[in-house]
């Protein structure tokens, strides 16, 4: 591409006017890149293989666009690659082709979800979306749900609106339960409500990693003993680090009695719950009052699409409406601002409806399935006699050689981590227990039966 073929002072913008050429050339030689970059993932593997990119500035005058197509090239080479096989580190699996395709027109478009005047279609889309999703799960008519961009934030919104909802807005004896697996994200959540992590409460697990809910109840009754008033119960469905399912079944029984709010973390394994795919302790999720759920995770949205999904939509509207007064508005329609932490917020809604909308509910649970099989196939297979193995129901295993003591547990993870991704293979090594451990994720649609083959080769050597 040269300068002649495309005046920089005629593609500042789209135009309103003709055909848009100039952005036509230009999207055409993005994506022609993009796709060369997955098509070589395999040569590659999952990490970077090019030590040469440099961050550039501005110049006083523009780059050329030579110039950026360069660094447009230097910064994918330099980027992780989650199309390869053997990335099967974290939650973070290949793009599915229509979500990449909604990412270009929520682009395009620039609408803003702060209000419907700003974004008609896309605010009415999003409604509807979160609607279905809530539905889906069990939840009634008066349910629905709001975006947000990733599980961090939709926990967060969650937690605002249990508090808000129990009176204890500024109390600061207001607590947190929560499992002591649960996602760090949650120690985020408290300072960021202007509480001291002390009202953070973590409830013990079981041997499967669930909490127990014996030492819940003694919690419980010790929080009434000490004036600490509760303000939320967290469930997760997927641990971090093992995929465990907390029982959601006993806990919301305990919070009807108590009349607590029940959060569910769902990040990792709510979207199983809108299939048939039968996953142990996904029952009952609908007694939640709310639900994070994480499509980016697993069936490939591209970063970011989170959903918090509530029983009862009034709870986000009493908690977060301001009356957006520079905003015009219609009575039957709730701006999206009004609803959560987000004030602006880009159509990334469209990415999740695509996506949703390509793969149908056969695609999903297809998708769901194969990641489900991919983890038995590794279990059934990885040697018992040397590894300690840790999971769950869903698609994560975590796994450390037997009898290794904790202080040994870091140089064996860090040498073994070294050596596969030399080798292709890329997995994580969480801390766990005063441990440790290795950890592989089996969301990647690309990983197959061979692959998995040749990871416990070398894990067995």
């Amino acid at each position: 591409m040269t300068e002649d073929l495309i005046n920089k002072k005629d593609i500042y913008f789209p135009s309103y006017l003709g055909t848009n050429d100039n952005l036509i050339t230009l999207l055409n030689k993005t994506t022609q890149i993009l796709c060369d970059w997955f098509s070589k993932a395999d040569k590659y593997g999952p990490l970077p293989f090019d030590e040469n990119f440099k961050c550039l500035m501005p110049h006083e005058d523009g780059n050329s666009t030579e110039d950026l197509f360069s660094d447009i090239q230097s910064l994918l080479n330099n980027s992780f690659n989650p199309v390869h096989p053997g990335s099967l580190a974290h939650l973070d699996p290949p793009p599915l082709i229509f979500s990449i395709l909604g990412d270009l027109i929520a682009a395009g478009l620039n609408n803003n979800l702060l209000a419907y005047e700003l974004s008609p279609s896309i605010t009415l889309l999003e409604e509807s979306l979160c609607k279905w999703f809530a539905m889906k799960i069990g939840f009634n008519d008066s349910s629905g749900g709001i975006a947000a961009s990733g599980g961090t934030l939709s926990n967060l919104n969650a937690l605002i609106a249990a508090r808000h909802n129990s009176g204890l807005g500024s109390d600061p004896n207001s607590v947190l339960l929560v499992s002591e697996d649960a996602h760090s994200s949650f120690i985020k959540c408290i300072r960021i409500m202007g509480l001291d992590e002390a009202n953070l409460i973590r409830i013990k697990t079981d041997k499967n990693g669930s909490i127990d809910i014996h030492n819940l109840r003694k919690t419980i009754e010790k929080c009434f003993i000490d004036n600490k008033k509760i303000f939320a119960i967290v469930a997760t469905l997927g641990t971090t680090v093992r995929g465990a399912i907390d029982p959601i079944k006993d806990i919301s029984e305990i919070c009807k009695e108590r009349n607590i709010w029940l959060h569910i973390d769902g990040s990792i394994g709510g979207i199983f719950a809108i299939t048939s795919i039968p996953i142990e302790g996904l029952n009952n999720i609908n007694q939640a009052n709310s639900i994070t759920i994480n499509p980016q995770k697993i069936i490939g949205i591209t970063k970011t699409s989170s959903l918090l999904l509530v029983s009862e939509m009034r709870t986000l509207e009493n908690t977060f409406s301001t009356g957006l007064p520079y905003i015009s508005s219609k009575e039957d329609i709730i701006n999206r601002g009004e609803i959560g932490i987000q004030g602006s917020r880009p159509a990334e809604v469209i990415k999740l409806w695509l996506g949703l909308r390509f793969l149908g509910l056969n695609g999903i649970e297809t998708i769901l399935k194969s990641s489900i099989n991919r983890k038995d196939f590794f279990i059934k297979n990885i040697s018992k006699h040397k590894f300690d193995i840790y999971s769950g129901p869903l698609h994560i295993v975590s796994f450390l050689p037997k009898k290794l003591e904790p202080k040994d547990s870091d140089a064996w993870t860090q040498t073994k981590v070294n050596e596969l991704i030399n080798k292709n293979f890329m997995l994580s090594r969480p801390k766990f227990k005063g441990k440790y451990f290795l950890r592989v994720v089996m969301g990647n649609y690309n990983t197959k039966e061979s692959h998995i083959e040749e990871l416990l080769r070398l894990l067995h050597a």
